[in-house]
């Protein structure tokens, strides 16, 4: 899909305005799937705070992977074994996911990890699997290694914001976190397929295609309120309105009349 792109611009050296938009649209499209991915990752993180920290500081080592594939593509691209062991380790997060335990809150499944340096590197290794396929064809396309340096910058910024995003999202919808751990399989496969017979590999818009519909059926159904979030308000407001006895003035004792 993006070689067909760039065909539009037969002078990519002069045309940078009109290719820089065109990777950043192309970027938040095809970081959906992965986003998702990390967002799924990030909740193996005990509370909200550390999944942030546990995404940028992940995603700040993306980054240098990200740019050291794009700089070592052209030799990248000569050994199949980059994009086995990619398609390897996607498939791998994917069959974790599905025969991992439900945990009790959030309904998450999954790796749980119990420190940040845990979870670093899975979120970026992870990025770098998803980018095998994205940043080789670029830099096969493009002659212009800064433009293409340019558009992996603009591919983490925009990763970052839709998975704080899906972390969110995560929660609320039933079926989304299995959506997005089904388009990471259909990711894995497709480089699978790519080192196994190249040209039977399916083409980008029928990927796009297949994530866009899981997507939709992600969406499709929200989490019901549990029980405890329906009885906790009831008692707040019965404590609210039920009067408090003042400390103040404690009740005097009764007085003794002594006999004379």
């Amino acid at each position: 899909m993006l070689d067909r792109l760039l065909e539009y611009s037969p002078n990519f050296g002069m045309d940078t305005l009109l290719v820089l938009p065109v990777l950043v649209v192309l970027e938040a499209v095809l970081s959906a799937d992965n986003a998702i991915a990390l967002a799924a990752l990030a909740r193996g993180m005990s509370d909200a705070k550390m999944q942030r920290q546990a995404l940028n500081l992940g995603l700040v080592v993306a980054f240098i992977f990200r740019m050291a594939l794009i700089l070592t593509a052209t030799w990248v691209i000569q050994f199949w074994q980059f994009e086995l062991l990619g398609a390897a380790y996607l498939l791998w997060l994917v069959y974790q996911y599905f025969t991992s335990d439900n945990s009790e809150d959030e309904h998450h499944h999954g790796p749980r990890f119990a420190s940040l340096w845990q979870a670093i590197p899975v979120i970026a290794i992870t990025d770098l699997a998803f980018s095998l396929d994205s940043v080789t064809t670029a830099i096969a396309v493009s002659q212009e290694t800064w433009v293409v340096l340019t558009g992996g910058t603009i591919g983490i910024i925009t990763l970052r914001l839709m998975a704080g995003l899906f972390i969110r999202w995560l929660k609320e919808y039933v079926h989304l976190e299995d959506a997005g751990y089904i388009t990471v399989a259909l990711v894995g496969l497709r480089l699978l397929i790519k080192v196994l017979n190249e040209s039977i590999v399916p083409p980008q818009w029928l990927m796009i295609t297949a994530i866009a519909v899981l997507f939709a059926w992600g969406f499709s159904k929200r989490a019901e309120p549990s029980e405890e979030a329906g009885v906790q308000p009831e008692l707040e407001l019965s404590e609210a309105i039920e009067p408090e006895l003042p400390t103040d003035n404690p009740p005097k004792e009764p007085q003794q009349v002594s006999a004379e």
